[in-house]
């Protein structure tokens, strides 16, 4: 019997698989910031950020203010940039811990020097240049004149400068080509002044895959290292998914011909069959838009979801699997014997993207991680893990 209604298995191994292709790809001297925004992707982004850096990894990238300071609770001490923005109530805990920020405007420059100032501490910043994402940073055309205040303000330090590919498609598209252009040649100006120093970063996962050069001394991989892209990309079937969901049959019922199933009765059994019902729905990582749609597999085999997905269940038509019975492993995403399904099967059948999938995972799935034991490099000893272990029931807080 599982201990669980509904979990997501994460393959640790798995991810040090996908960061050796990273590091191949990226080159031996440049440093990986490995993105853990929005709970790394889903997958828990305590427990596969300490991975990483036990990996080699050599910083960390996040969205927000309160995902660094869970980060910082959890005893992470490397480098970790918030690539968003932050609001003003934000800063002083950034700066208290050590937090790196990105910088979009002069005017939260002025603020962040005034609270650097009074707090005795040194604002750690990445200039962000908007070269064509169009959401957040400085215009190109500004930038210098945002370094130079930067570098006349004592408690501030240019850590960093960067951009953010507009693409999917990294390199393959021409628009990647304009906003490097861009970006080169703020840098070129930059360099001419002796404004410029930091990081200089600039490739996601798309353009390393998609091999856009130069890559600079910083490369900012995310989606990747859990094995979730677009199977068109270049060089995808050298990644291995990290993320299995699973579930269990809860309750079984035979039902006639003509029978409706679910809300809106948007599905009737065209035969006499038998109906499955799992513990899960839209709220657990099972879009909604999958009803009538897509698969799951029941030993080793599909089975269709059939009628809409709700918040906490999801019913699918097992009458041609032999056997079902309650508490059967029911697999959303991963694999079941010789049958797999991906996030991006769910993302097709969805009309999103896998990214979307794996992080609308919910709070209420249990994250069991597994592996762990082999390393990209041996740059700290590997704690000593379990081969299977759960993540924290509730997120870490600064103490």
């Amino acid at each position: 019997m599982n201990a669980h209604r509904v979990w997501a298995e994460v393959d640790l191994d798995a991810v040090t698989r996908n960061l050796a292709v990273i590091r191949r790809r990226a080159g031996p001297q440049t440093r990986i910031m490995f993105v853990v925004k929005a709970d790394a992707y889903g997958h828990g982004a305590v427990a596969l950020a300490h991975h990483a850096l036990r990996c080699g990894v050599g910083a960390l990238g996040v969205g927000s203010s309160a995902e660094a300071l869970e980060l910082r609770a959890s005893g992470v001490r490397a480098p970790i940039l918030v690539l968003g923005t932050l609001i003003d109530d934000e800063m002083d805990e950034c700066l208290r811990n050590d937090v790196h920020m990105a910088l979009h405007s002069s005017d939260r420059r002025a603020k962040l020097q005034e609270l650097s100032k009074r707090l005795g501490l040194k604002a750690k910043l990445h200039l962000n240049i908007d070269t064509g994402m169009g959401r957040l940073g400085v215009l190109p055309h500004r930038a210098i004149e945002l370094m130079r205040e930067v570098k006349q303000s004592g408690h501030l330090e240019l850590a960093g400068v960067m951009t953010h590919i507009s693409a999917p498609d990294g390199a393959l598209a021409a628009s990647t080509h304009e906003q490097q252009r861009l970006f080169e040649g703020v840098l070129r100006e930059g360099r001419e002044q002796r404004l410029l120093s930091g990081w200089i970063h600039m490739a996601n996962s798309a353009a390393l895959f998609t091999d856009l050069r130069p890559r600079y001394d910083t490369v900012r991989p995310g989606i990747s290292a859990y094995g979730v892209m677009a199977a068109d990309m270049p060089g995808v079937d050298e990644l291995s998914p990290a993320m299995s969901l699973r579930s269990q049959v809860v309750f079984l019922k035979d039902i006639p011909q003509g029978y409706a199933v679910g809300y809106s009765s948007t599905w009737r059994a065209p035969r006499p069959t038998r109906i499955a019902t799992l513990p899960l729905g839209y709220n657990d990582g099972v879009p909604w838009r999958v009803g009538n749609k897509a698969e799951v597999l029941v030993r080793g085999r599909r089975a269709p979801i059939v009628g809409r997905v709700s918040m906490d269940y999801t019913t699918i038509d097992v009458g041609h699997i032999g056997g079902v019975q309650v508490g059967d492993v029911v697999t959303i995403i991963g694999r079941d014997g010789h049958e797999s399904i991906s996030a991006e099967e769910i993302a097709a059948h969805a009309g999103t993207i896998g990214y979307e999938v794996t992080c609308h995972v919910g709070k209420r799935v249990k994250r069991v991680y597994t592996g762990g034991t082999e390393l990209v490099l041996p740059a700290m000893p590997p704690a000593a893990l379990p081969q299977r272990w759960s993540a924290p029931a509730a997120p870490m807080r600064n103490p």
